[in-house]
């Protein structure tokens, strides 16, 4: 290839590589397919890499005439060790999936046209883009949780069953891996308002594997949805993101992050909050903590703490909070050994109990494991002003039960708030 000189018309403008499938913008400049797809569609740019104009729609129209010649050039130059570029498979068009969706009417045809979509969008970031345009995205949808299989018990009809679960999973499979635009999916959730409803069936009887993709689904439809949307979650979707959080040996570390990271999208609400803690995420949570040592799951441990914070901003939480055996004590420990957010969460946390649920009990119980010693040596230390001054105002708060305690240790007691 050194040796010999290509054609600079032959070169992608952004590889700089010979072009293999030649496609043409409506800019007029010429790219290989691979490399404007996922200048496109990976980096969401809506412009030409050259020309810098907006591209009014990203249909790429194959260049056939510079592909000739360059697999001519290619057969002419092939004592030099260069390869002919094969001819490439034409992308599929919209046409071609409306066909393949309307004709998927009996059982065998629907699990048949889904395994033929999900094989399309796998080929590249055109076909996912034609997917959504043909209307791929709304027939998927109408499959995941349908109620006609959620609701059929029949035993002697397993057939009936499998269908629909089969499908229902595919069909979750292909959404997820369709990477939605925010537009898109704010479209899907307008035109299908029953579909948090459906993914939570999903997530009560589906298997592990779509199990996994309605919590990751959920996510990315939730992350768009407007807030009254959120508001109105029922009870069920947070009993099955906690059970997934206490399936963690079963269930994907995306699915399980994807919950955690619900959990802290939904829970500044409220109605949330109580639904949340109603659920039993506050023992799982603080499980949670005691099973990941602060030396690893970082991330994890940060996300957890996060959610207890949200979920000790309101009464229940802090009533299931203080009813854990380990729930002070486990928070207490991770202050000054995860990380700064990590000992900020805590910190927070801690401020919560002592301001609003500081019994007589309570106090002693933060005495007695350590939890008012831990709080002098953070305004010891360089954690963080945010995180200092919160402990200013816990140790404040209770200094006429704390202050004079045996309990914490003669050096910390120099730097207690006056």
């Amino acid at each position: 290839m050194d040796e010999i000189e290509v054609p600079s018309f032959f070169l992608c403008p952004i590889s700089l590589e010979i072009m293999k499938d030649p496609v043409t913008l409506s800019t007029g400049i010429t790219y290989d397919r691979e490399s404007i797809e996922k200048w496109l569609f990976s980096g969401k740019n809506e412009f030409c890499p050259v020309t810098k104009q907006p591209i009014p729609d990203s249909e790429l129209t194959p260049n056939h005439t510079l592909r000739r010649l360059i697999q001519a050039w290619c057969t002419m130059n092939a004592s030099h060790g260069i390869e002919r570029i094969p001819t490439p498979k034409p992308p599929v068009n919209k046409t071609q999936i409306i066909k393949l969706i309307n004709d998927a009417k009996s059982p065998q045809s629907q699990i048949k046209c889904l395994r033929r979509l999900r094989s399309i969008a796998a080929e590249s970031e055109t076909n996912k883009r034609c997917l959504e345009a043909a209307g791929a995205v709304d027939f998927l949808a109408s499959l995941i949780g349908n109620n006609d299989y959620m609701n059929h018990n029949e035993e002697n009809d397993m057939s009936f069953t499998e269908h629909f679960a089969r499908a229902s999973d595919e069909a979750l499979c292909i959404l997820n891996n369709l990477q939605l635009s925010e537009t898109v999916l704010k479209n899907l959730m307008a035109r299908n308002l029953g579909l948090v409803e459906s993914l939570t069936k999903v997530m009560q009887r589906g298997t592990c594997e779509s199990r996994v993709h309605a919590v990751v689904l959920s996510k990315s439809l939730l992350e768009v949805a407007d807030p009254m949307k959120i508001i109105g979650l029922r009870a069920e979707f947070f009993v099955e993101l906690v059970q997934v959080l206490k399936d963690q040996d079963q269930v994907s570390r995306t699915a399980f992050k994807a919950a955690l990271q619900l959990l802290i999208q939904l829970c500044p609400w409220g109605r949330n909050r109580i639904k949340a803690v109603e659920a039993g995420a506050v023992p799982v949570l603080i499980e949670l903590l005691l099973e990941t040592n602060s030396s690893e799951k970082r991330r994890c441990v940060e996300v957890a703490m996060a959610v207890l914070d949200l979920l000790c901003g309101c009464a229940e939480g802090r009533a299931e909070f203080l009813h854990h055996s380990a729930g002070l004590a486990m928070v207490s420990k991770k202050i000054l050994r995860v990380s700064q957010v990590a000992s900020e969460k805590a910190v927070r946390i801690l401020y919560s109990i002592s301001k609003f649920s500081a019994t007589t009990g309570v106090l002693q119980e933060m005495l007695q494991l350590g939890v008012v010693a831990k709080l002098c040596l953070v305004l010891q230390v360089d954690c963080g002003s945010k995180t200092k001054e919160r402990a200013r105002e816990i140790l404040k708060l209770h200094a006429r039960t704390w202050k004079k305690s045996p309990c914490v240790p003669t050096n910390l007691l120099s730097s207690y708030p006056a």
